[in-house]
């Protein structure tokens, strides 16, 4: 179902809220880390400011229990008007008088970004009164917060039932290619999963297993794959719960699934240990698995060199240490080098591709990690079923 954007409403001299997602990695002194989620919704916000908007950013930063010195805005805000080469001004609140007055005396083109949205307690317990103040800033809502958009909170979903509601250029860009992946992806349908815990994936897997023509599956959930064969996994990890769930699905797919055939074992985990390449047959008694080997990749990328479409969820092996990455890294390269739309979402996978080098060269790598699963997994978010529909002639 297609939602209303920023493109279909008139924001010229308007008070607009957006909730966006600056939950960015902070360092001990207060620092940004890593300024990608800033970046990711510039489009949003120059657009919106060069139609004459007054535009006021709201979003969380790390998980507070109440008032944290810590996580203050200030040093976001400070980023974003680097970025922006335009003065971003922060309410020391998040309602209230003193924001409203602030507001009050906003020019169109002008940006303030209120204080960290968890603050404030109504904002998780989604508090009626509390989404009211929050509307009552603002003449319309946009919400560019893919990341958040699972969360029924008081700025994703309790603030639309007070003010038109639209979305973001980045939350229509998640939405229309995660959107490819569950409904008529072009075939073949190729996806790729690791990550540790197969419990993590059973939502993936019911959802995609009648879609998909092949799921390759590596990581450290590929060890509970081969236990449910009957196979000896050393001290790799085992989600010893769904074990029998992974022998259902392996009768169930039959030749769709895909295991890696070769891994690499470590006489444990650390960048000085020992490790060797075994077929997946002869994993030695006290060895712990820690990546998928080199023909268990070659293996992978012939499919993925045929594939229209892919979707690729969790890494291969332990690709923060060096010596366990070439798995995740020879996988990147085979879904770069592939002509597929290839999309890649949730777990550690985007940190992965960004780590190795490839993130550039992935058609679309999701900025919501638990809602991009909950997406893909068929589930309603409550932040995304909250924003107008298109009219049903405007489709």
């Amino acid at each position: 179902m297609r939602k209303k954007t920023v493109r279909d409403i008139d924001v010229s001299e308007k008070r607009v809220l957006m909730r966006v997602d600056f939950n960015v990695p902070l360092g001990e002194d207060g620092s940004i880390l890593d300024d990608r989620r800033i970046r990711a919704a510039l489009p949003t916000i120059e657009y919106l400011l060069g139609k004459g908007a007054k535009l006021i950013l709201v979003s969380h930063l790390g998980r507070p229990k109440g008032v944290d010195p810590t996580l203050r805005m200030d040093n976001v805000a400070r980023r974003l008007s680097e970025l922006l080469g335009k003065p971003v001004v922060k309410t020391d609140s998040c309602v209230g008088p003193q924001v409203k007055e602030k507001i009050d005396n906003m020019k169109p083109g002008e940006v303030i970004m209120l204080e960290n949205i968890r603050f404030c307690e109504g904002e998780t317990k989604n508090d009626p009164e509390f989404a009211r103040q929050l509307a009552e800033l603002a003449d319309v809502y946009v919400n560019d917060a893919f990341g958040t958009a699972h969360r029924a909170h008081a700025s994703t979903e309790g603030v639309t039932k007070y003010l038109p509601a639209v979305a973001g250029f980045l939350m229509e860009k998640e939405l229309e290619f995660l959107g490819k992946v569950i409904s008529e992806p072009d075939k073949p349908f190729v996806v790729i999963l690791g990550g540790a815990k197969v419990s993590d994936k059973i939502g993936l897997i019911e959802n995609l297993m009648d879609k998909a023509d092949t799921i390759l599956i590596g990581g450290g959930m590929l060890f509970t794959f081969l236990k449910a064969k009957g196979l000896e996994i050393g001290k790799s990890l085992l989600d010893a719960e769904h074990i029998d769930y992974a022998k259902g699905v392996l009768e169930k797919a039959g030749d769709k699934i895909v295991l890696a055939e070769d891994v690499v074992v470590a006489d444990r985990i650390a960048l000085d240990a020992s490790y060797k390449i075994v077929s997946t047959d002869n994993i030695p008694p006290d060895w712990i698995g820690v990546d998928i080997g080199p023909r268990s990749v070659e293996t992978f990328a012939r499919y993925l060199k045929n594939a229209r479409t892919i979707f690729w969820n969790g890494p291969m092996g332990i690709y923060e240490i060096e010596i366990f990455a070439e798995g995740t890294k020879g996988v990147a390269e085979a879904v770069a080098e592939s002509p597929a739309l290839s999309i890649a979402g949730g777990g550690d996978i985007a940190a992965a591709l960004e780590e190795l080098s490839y993130a550039e060269k992935i058609s679309h790598i999701s900025t919501g990690g638990g809602a991009s699963l909950e997406f893909i997994e068929g589930r309603e978010l409550p932040g995304v079923t909250a924003l107008q529909d298109k009219e049903f002639d405007e489709q």
